[in-house]
Parts: structure tokens; sequence; C-alpha cells
């Protein structure tokens, strides 16, 4: 099947990674100085997660990381996502560094290069410190230059093994569906917020791309937002408009300010929220970006909603289009026209698939394997569309598979799997699944194509 991917159209250095999150795979909350994170208090939350699932031991990464490098190696990655728990290095979220926090990080830094394994650092994957939460969280302004406090802490040292560097993940997802929808941390359905909130995220963004940069020499820094491809699902002149709406929410007001557009005119006027802003923010959430990244997992068909919540804008279901255990839609065609359209609309000058995976349940065979079909098709589609972007002239330089381990999946808990590998949560036995060895495979075909070609 992976004789599908245009695997000569990927540069000779492409980065083959898997990534994951903090509070999503490392457990010991309350290990070695770490404090509660908005995440701790929200999974703690009745009925705010599917099962009353938390991630206080989740995969035990904080204690098993060496095992699972050693997995990494299995696969033949040469590239990790991981991200930094904030309450873990900045306990209070500003004031003292929690020396244990910095040690870790720099054990598995040092760990990942032993085993010739590129880290790519994320300072932000939605674990805010509670007591940050508790002075007011992201619509403050003060998180934002909290947060570059914070990055500057990481960088100073990492920064001389680590030049791989994003500032925050989907910043959409803490703006948008944890201050809006309520259904992520911190669990608000305030518009106002949701706003400031996700004008400071992009301002924390500009201010720690600075602080990264001032700490760590030759530093390549971007963000990573996720984004779909909009389709209105009627050509009708109401729900072309909602699509424009729709993305402009999805899309367009995380792409604009990074790149020096400022925020839509069409969406400030939508949310009818007046923006916190002072001179200079603007070109500050504009620094420069070495690379961009993309997490893509589903398009999504639209139809007017006047009287609903903004962008009033409804998902509709597509007949017979096939859906992921998510329920999501599977349409590998959107990565490829997103990696396209940031390459000839927004100048990308380098690209990276930073997220792209599916969940299924997956069937523990008797003899202990896994196989998954669906999972291993969904990759395949994806690269091949992925390569097909390369070929057409994307500056694509690296995928990395979400996720390395099945996880803590926010509000759906553990009954979601989306990992290369099985966790069995009660006694963390790993197991490498059918997708895990089909990605081994692509990588090696990948490889023995560059060494041909050289």
């Amino acid at each position: 099947m992976s004789e599908r991917i245009d695997l000569a159209a990927l540069p000779h250095d492409f980065l083959w990674g898997t990534a994951t999150s903090a509070y999503q795979i490392e457990g010991a909350v309350a290990e070695d100085g770490r404090s509660p994170s908005i995440w701790d208090t929200f999974s703690h939350t009745p009925g705010k997660i599917d099962g009353d699932d938390h991630g206080d031991v989740a995969c035990d990464h904080y204690h098993r990381w060496r095992e699972d490098i050693g997995l990494m190696r299995q696969l033949g990655t040469n590239a990790y996502r991981l991200s930094i728990a904030w309450p873990r290095v900045v306990p209070g979220g500003d004031g003292p560094v929690n020396p244990k926090g910095l040690d870790f990080y720099d054990e598995l830094i040092d760990g990942l290069l032993a085993a010739g394994i590129t880290p790519s650092v994320t300072l932000y994957h939605w674990d805010l410190p509670q007591t940050l939460q508790d002075r007011g969280g992201w619509p403050e302004r003060s998180t934002a230059e909290h947060f570059a406090a914070y990055a500057s802490v990481v960088a100073e040292r990492l920064g001389d093994r680590v030049s791989h560097w994003a500032t925050l993940n989907e910043p959409l997802c803490s703006a948008w569906i944890g201050h809006l929808e309520g259904k992520m941390a911190p669990g608000l359905t305030d518009l106002t917020a949701a706003v400031r909130a996700s004008y400071h995220l992009l301002l924390g963004h500009g201010l720690a791309a600075q602080a990264v940069r001032a700490a760590c020499a030759g530093a390549q820094v971007g963000i990573v937002n996720n984004l779909s491809t909009i389709h209105a699902a009627t050509d009708r002149a109401e729900d072309v408009a909602a699509a424009r709406r729709m993305d402009g929410h999805t899309n367009r007001w995380w792409l604009d300010p990074v790149h020096g557009r400022g925020f839509p005119e069409d969406m400030r006027e939508l949310y009818g929220v007046e923006l916190p802003e002072r001179e200079g923010d603007l070109s500050t959430i504009a620094a420069p970006l070495d690379w961009l990244g993309l997490n893509y997992y589903f398009p999504a068909t639209v139809t007017d909603d006047p009287t609903g919540p903004v962008p009033h804008a409804r998902t509709v279901r597509r007949p017979g289009v096939p859906r992921t255990g998510m329920d999501w839609e599977i349409d590998a065609s959107g990565i490829e026209a997103l990696l396209l359209r940031l390459t000839s609309e927004y100048g990308a000058r380098k690209l990276y698939v930073t997220e792209n995976g599916s969940a299924y349940p997956d069937v523990v065979r008797p003899d202990g394997t896994i196989d998954d079909p669906d999972r291993q098709e969904y990759l395949i589609e994806h690269l091949a569309a992925c390569a097909s972007a390369a070929r057409k002239g994307a500056p694509l330089a690296g995928y990395f598979a979400w996720s390395l381990l099945d996880n803590f999946e926010w509000a759906y808990g553990y009954a979601k799997r989306f990992g290369l590998v099985h966790v069995d949560y009660r006694t963390q036995t790993r197991t490498i699944k059918g997708s895990g060895r089909r990605y081994a495979e692509i990588i090696r075909g990948h490889r023995g194509g560059a060494r041909r070609a050289a």
C-alpha cells in the first residue's frame, strides 16, 4: 500500500516524527514540584470528561520515557514533537523556577539526541498553571507576559541542544473551545473572554518568539495551528457566506495576524468585541516565522445558522463520507489543499505537518498483537496527499504522526486511541500496532530512496 506515496517528492532530510503532549502522557501530576494546571482542575470536575477520566497517571511517561524513546527507535523516526509542562517548570506561573522540572526535560532531550532523534519542543500545549487561571488566565495580558518569561527559562536551559521550537499548539482550541464552547479547560462560555484570550495567546506567541531567539542562537521558531478546509453545503449565497465566516473563525483569525495582516476585519465585526490592543502589539504578533505547523484532521461542510452561536455556521454531515472513530470526516485532499494554501496565500517558507492521525477502537488479538487497517489506510492516504503537495511546490520539511502513544484524549478521556503504539493503561504495557509497523516501513522506503538518489 505504501507505494501509493510519492516518497521521491519529499526532501532527503525529511523529518519523520511522532507527536505527544505533556498532560496527555506524562502523569506524575504532583511529583517533583509540579503544580496543578487548568487541565488537572477541569478533568477532576465531575461530568467534564468521558468516563470521568483524568491525566493523573496517563501513560506514566514521566517515569517511562526511556522505554518510549526505545519505541521511537523501533519505528525508525528521526524526530519527536513533545511539549513542556509550564506548571512543572514554573509552578507558580511566574516567579521561582522548579529545578527538578527542568531536569526532567534536560534528561529527556539528552536521551532523544543520544538515540539520533531531533527534539521539536512546543512551549504551550494547553496546560496553563491553575494559579494563573485564578488570576484571570489568557483573557489577561499578564498571562502573555508570564508565558514569554517561562519561554525564556526553557530556552536558556535547553537551547544549546534544541533548535526547533513551537510557541503555541492550536490556540484555536484554547480560545474557542476552552473559553467559548466550554468543552475544554478552563470550561468558559463567554465570547468576550474567548476573543480576549485569542488576542493574548497570539501576543504571547510573539513575545515568546522574541524570548526564545534571545536565549537560543539559531533557534527555528514557529507556531502550530489546527486548520480545516471549509466547504459550503450548497451554492446558496447564505451558505457561501457561512463558509466564509467559518473560514475566518477556524483559519484566517489565526493565520492573518501572525503574517502581518492584522486580525480579519470581517471577523472583528462579527465578534463585536473590542480587542485589547496596544501600540506595537501587531508587529509583535507578526514576529517572523521560520516555519509553520499544520495540524489537520478533518474538513468542515457548513450551512448558514443565523440564530446559532458565532460564527453562525453549522457543520453538516455529508452522506456516504467515511468517518473515524471520533466521528470525524476523512478527506485526505484537505491536507494537500491546506499545505498549498499556506504556500501560495501566506508565503510559508517551511512547513511541517505537526499532527495528523486517526482514532479507531483497537482490538487486541489473543497473541497480543493489534492490527489496525483503518488507521493504516488513513496514514497512507494522508501521507500520499502530503507528498502530492510537496511535488506541487509546498515546502514540506517533515511529518509528525499523532500520536506516538495512545493517551488521555482531553474531553474524550481514554476511550479514543490515536497511537501508533497501544497502551494498556492498567499495566502500562506498550505494543506497536500495525500502523506503527507500516509507518516504519514507509520511513525505510524513503530513506532507501534518498540513499539511492545520493
